[in-house]
């Protein structure tokens, strides 16, 4: 699907799975390098950036665990930035840049913001909105991480467990997709300055400015979630010694009382006690007798 917007002299073209005809199409139309062109037809697994005569190549991967119209929690988009023009592909949905469109669209109707002399401008603004949104799933993380907290002092420790380990393997994967923004930010730095003039380089580490927010934020989630994960980690270690502790108690306690049942239930021709007036009283005195003295014990032991 090919979505078409203007302002001014600026082109912005969006592409959501393109086909064949339609890469073809914007080839032929914006002078477009046979090899940029070809991998516009499918997602690419590494991102990059490419300085071309006549355009700026740039592919970058956002993930997206609450926001996402996909199996898939990383989205692509290809950035194809000429002088008067840019080009997005991506191959799902991406609800920022449909918003951005909504915005973008109106303010070419009414004709009262100032957007830019060059399509640089409109990929700065695309840019803070693709890192905007990132912001936004880091908050929906930082939701779930305060209800886990609540959780674990509410002694649901046991089901915390899976509970972090999923927002811990989300959070890997969000690390896993943006680990190469920097190295291809700075790379845009260079190309961006050398295409669209020195001018324009304050813009291009503005960006990069908001990829070390979200990179920032991103290590404060997973600083919170492994302290949470050795919080919890303590408290069901405690609990089960505590179990452990009352287990062990019980076993000691019973012990005596079972060697005390088994010697008075020996079939010997003479036993103690058994077979005088009270007997039955009199051996369970002892039994409660043993266990005070166990409880005293223990109480002495300050196992307790």
């Amino acid at each position: 699907m090919i979505s078409r917007y203007k302002y001014k002299k600026i082109t912005w073209i969006d592409l959501e799975s393109p086909t064949q005809e339609e890469v073809r199409a914007l080839m032929r139309e914006f002078n477009i390098h046979p090899l940029v062109a070809d991998e516009l037809r499918s997602p690419t697994l590494r991102p990059k950036v490419e300085l071309y005569d006549n355009l700026i190549y740039l592919i970058l991967h956002f993930p997206a665990f609450q926001h996402t119209h996909a199996r898939n929690p990383e989205q692509e988009v290809d950035f194809i930035i000429g002088k008067d023009f840019i080009i997005t592909t991506h191959y799902t949905m991406i609800d920022s840049l449909h918003e951005f469109s909504k915005v973008f669209e109106v303010n070419s109707i009414i004709d009262k913001s100032h957007i830019g002399n060059h399509a640089g401008f409109v990929f700065f603004y695309i840019a803070k909105e693709l890192y905007k949104s990132l912001a936004q799933e880091l908050e929906y993380v930082n939701a779930s991480l305060q209800k886990v907290e609540e959780d674990i002092f509410k002694g649901k420790e046991k089901a915390m467990v899976e509970k972090i380990s999923k927002i811990n393997r989300n959070l890997l994967n969000f690390k896993q997709s943006i680990r190469l923004h920097h190295d291809v930010l700075s790379s845009l730095e260079v190309a961006g300055t050398r295409f669209f003039g020195e001018k324009f380089s304050y813009y291009l580490s503005a960006i990069s400015g908001e990829y070390y927010k979200i990179a920032s934020h991103l290590e404060g989630n997973r600083e919170t979630i492994l302290e949470l994960r050795n919080t919890n980690d303590s408290l069901l270690s405690t609990k089960q010694n505590e179990v452990m502790k009352i287990l062990t108690i019980m076993a000691f306690v019973t012990f005596p009382l079972s060697l005390i049942a088994a010697i008075f239930g020996m079939n010997t021709a003479y036993i103690p006690i058994v077979g005088t007036p009270g007997d039955f009283w009199i051996v369970m005195g002892i039994m409660g007798f043993a266990t005070f003295l166990m409880f005293l014990y223990f109480k002495r032991k300050k196992w307790m």
